[in-house]
């Protein structure tokens, strides 16, 4: 049986059998929430945790297809863009490939994910401005696109826009949630920088539905930070296209400031009923931590994002409380050292004597003893 993502082949953009390359992609499980989901009055709240994948992103599902579909044509370049996990996933799936990779990096990616692309050896660049001004990144793009244009060279983005290949490896996201649903999904939470995760699901749940896999389609919510509000306010506010805005959100891997797939976005979601939720900086670090110190999952803020988006949606009076709910847990809290550093800034492990810890022994048995007395 194929591994990893191509056990859905016959769903997703085709590339030949001799040119996939695999990590072991994929598969990732599906949990119920246990604390932050009765807390909001949610008694059915899932969470889908992408952060197992072999990089620690859902992105690996983007760079298996996209470096899957190089190999099949004989690229041996991969020119590329991102805020962290994207280079992270396309330097590791280039390095299994043999295939060089360059890749331009907005301005504010945390170091740690740096440091994880450059062990694959890709070769990076961080552009002042990128990620937050929509001029410069639009003009970064274009660069990008004259870069690849030799004919050993592919550029790869993780949109639809520009590597809707790639893409299609991402809709296994939402093949797989129709099979892991024990009932029919009502909604399921995605974040978004540019959308193409809230599109690539969006399609593949509209391939099931045609294909009469699934009765109906489920509601898929977009999230993003208030400070790149560049789809989920035109959604919510039942608009047509998405803007372009000066990013302010310090959320990294959501600062996207064009619209890239967001007006493919809004179509979608109008198609099954989602909306477009907005959520704070504050609160997205607030869920990280929630996450990890009630649910025992460890987040990066980015993939905490969808989170609080239903949680929120939940406070709101927006859900209701039966609803079959999952949100995608995008990317790992090993990927991001600052927003870790921040959850545990007021704890410590001090250093202490074995009599230190002989004396905690001493004590526990003087406790047990006055409590069987009593």
């Amino acid at each position: 049986m194929p591994s990893g993502l191509w056990r859905f082949a016959e769903w997703l953009d085709p590339i030949p059998e001799s040119s996939r390359i695999t990590l072991g992609e994929g598969g990732s499980p599906v949990v119920r929430s246990r604390r932050l989901g009765p807390s909001v009055g949610l008694n059915n709240l899932f969470f889908k945790l992408e952060i197992a994948n072999p990089t620690g992103s859902y992105k690996d599902r983007f760079a298996c297809a996209a470096v899957s579909d190089m190999v099949a044509h004989g690229k041996t370049e991969c020119i590329a863009t991102s805020s962290g996990n994207t280079g992270a996933a396309l330097a590791a799936y280039c390095a299994a490939a043999g295939i060089q990779c360059e890749i331009a990096i907005v301005e504010g990616a945390p170091e740690g994910k740096l440091r994880q692309m450059l062990a694959y050896g890709a070769k990076l660049y961080r552009i002042r401005g990128f990620g937050i001004d929509a001029r410069i990144s639009d003009r970064v793009i274009e660069c990008l696109r004259q870069l690849s244009s030799r004919p050993t060279a592919q550029m790869q983005i993780s949109a639809f826009a520009f590597s809707p290949v790639g893409m299609s490896g991402v809709k296994t996201i939402g093949l797989e949630l129709a099979e892991q649903a024990v009932e029919p999904w009502d909604h399921v939470f995605c974040m978004a920088g540019g959308g193409g995760l809230v599109l690539a699901v969006s399609l593949a749940f509209d391939q099931l539905y045609e294909a009469g896999c699934i009765r109906h389609l489920p509601r898929v919510e977009c999230v993003q930070p208030e400070g790149n509000n560049t789809i989920s306010g035109p959604l919510r506010d039942r608009l047509e296209t998405a803007q372009a805005i000066q990013c302010t959100s310090k959320i990294s891997g959501l600062q996207v400031p064009s619209v890239i797939d967001g007006n493919e976005v809004i179509a979608a979601c109008r198609r099954n009923g989602g909306t477009g939720h907005l959520v704070s900086d504050e609160f997205v670090w607030q869920t990280q931590v929630r996450l990890a110190r009630e649910e025992g999952i460890f987040a990066e803020p980015a993939g905490s994002t969808a989170v609080a988006g239903a949680l929120q949606a939940a406070k709101d009076g927006n859900l209701d409380p039966n609803s079959n709910v999952v949100c995608l847990v995008t990317g790992s809290a090993f990927k991001d050292p600052v927003s870790l550093e921040a959850m545990v800034r007021h704890t410590s492990a001090p250093l202490i004597d074995l009599a230190d810890l002989e004396r905690r022994v001493d004590l526990n048995e003087i406790s047990t003893h006055s409590l069987r007395q009593f």
